[in-house]
């Protein structure tokens, strides 16, 4: 069964939202907000508990560090999800003050707990997928 919503919360200037995808029993998170939404980084983390990044190149040359926000959600939601987690990640605010960059792990934080609430109402029954045996 397939299932979707979408989370927000706005503090210190800006908003980041949060949308979920349920894919049978993998979940598809996306994580954006701010002045310019983008996928910076892709975190994933395997059923059986591996976890990746890949983090792409900013438009100034550097690194992005949106894998920081996606690390709180991961560690906020990762015990309750049996399946494959893809977590794409992407926040811009122009200007960012130090405020705004602590706000942004609260933020994440706050939609990681609204997607668990959410998730008592709505839990995740896979459908079990069957193989033709050859």
């Amino acid at each position: 069964m397939n299932k979707q919503a979408e989370f927000d919360v706005h503090s210190s200037g800006y908003s980041i939202k949060l949308d979920v995808r349920i894919i049978n029993e993998d979940v598809l998170f996306t994580l954006i907000g701010g002045d310019v939404m983008h996928i910076g980084t892709v975190t994933t983390r395997s059923a059986k508990g591996v976890v990746d990044t890949v983090i792409f190149s900013s438009s100034s040359g550097g690194m992005h560090k949106d894998n920081l926000l996606a690390d709180v959600l991961l560690a906020k939601v990762s015990e309750k999800l049996e399946g494959n987690l893809v977590i794409t990640s992407g926040v811009h605010v122009d200007g960012i003050t130090k405020e705004q960059i602590v706000a942004s792990f609260e933020m994440t934080e706050e939609l990681a707990g609204q997607f668990l609430l959410w998730l008592e109402e709505n839990p995740i029954v896979p459908k079990i997928p069957l193989y033709k045996n050859t």
